[in-house]
């Protein structure tokens, strides 16, 4: 594994690893919930299958067109979670340098560990209400990788379903309903109490 050196430090090939590990196996899923481009998923895929980190296997569907899924291996499990054991290493101690209110320290903590931040906060390392508080403290705004990971996600913990309704491997799915009714429409409605009766 040559290349493994130059995978270690590319946060977009763990993005995608970790969406393989919750259970996305096509392309186009994975390119969603990453939100990342299909080309750069086709080409992250296709590195990780070369490093035996993942397998594909194709399967016919109902009509014998080929369908091709993706899992993640044993060897690529290891280095996931060994890589989210780092980032979650690094996350605590920017939060407790966030919490000293260290900004000096937080800015140079947060400058070396820049590109880790979306895959932080796709993995649900760090969470949005966090990372957005930080970027506040220091008066920064966000990049387009970091701002895609935070857009559209209502929840703190990383996880994101697919469209057929499958959760992720939490074991629950958020469709970012809140049970309000806020969208009802009331305009019918007597709200005056029982003198209606």
């Amino acid at each position: 594994m040559s290349s493994e050196n130059g995978f270690n430090e590319s946060p977009n090939h763990f993005m995608v690893l970790d969406a393989i590990s919750r259970g996305m196996k096509k392309i186009d899923s994975i390119s969603k919930v990453t939100k990342l481009s299909k080309d750069e998923v086709e080409l992250i895929v296709n590195d990780l299958k070369n490093q035996k980190l993942i397998s594909m296997e194709i399967k016919r569907g109902f009509f014998g067109n080929k369908k091709t899924e993706v899992h993640i291996t044993d060897t690529g499990l290891k280095m996931l979670n060994s890589k989210k054991q780092e980032l979650s290493y690094k996350s605590q101690r920017l939060q407790q340098i966030y919490e000293t209110g260290d900004s000096r320290q937080m800015q140079s903590m947060m400058d070396d560990n820049r590109s880790w931040m979306p895959m932080m906060l796709f993995s649900g390392i760090m969470s949005m209400v966090m990372f957005g508080s930080m970027m506040a403290f220091m008066g920064m705004a966000m990049n387009p990788a970091e701002s895609a990971q935070t857009e559209g996600q209502v929840d703190e913990s990383g996880s994101a379903a697919e469209d057929t309704g499958t959760a992720s491997d939490t074991g629950a799915s958020d469709t970012g309903d809140t049970g309000g009714f806020s969208d009802m429409d009331a305009s019918g409605m007597d709200a005056g109490g029982f003198d209606s009766f």
